[in-house]
């Protein structure tokens, strides 16, 4: 069975842990100097480290540019958005 919609395709690049470049990007979460959260058609992507910055975000493009020292890569599942919004409505 195919999926309804064709995903965008997703890539990152890590250079020496200092920046990171992500394609594919359909939304971004929350985000501050320790954290980023992305959203991609692959999954949501949590990007862990410090003086973390987004430099460029271009959700029409997809393009997500970090700039920063990073110290974890996280993926878990596409319904990891929806769980953040009820556990921030709900407290669940």
């Amino acid at each position: 069975m195919e999926d309804k919609f064709s995903k965008k395709p997703h890539s990152l690049h890590l250079e020496n842990r200092r920046g990171l470049k992500l394609t594919g990007v359909t939304d971004i979460g929350a985000f501050d100097e320790e954290s980023v959260t992305a959203y991609t058609d692959y999954g949501c992507l949590s990007v862990s480290g410090s003086g973390l910055h987004v430099e460029e975000l271009n959700i029409a493009n997809g393009i997500l540019d970090i700039s920063g020292e990073v110290t974890a890569l996280i993926y878990s599942s596409k319904t990891s958005k929806e769980k953040n919004i009820f556990k921030r409505l709900f407290g669940a």
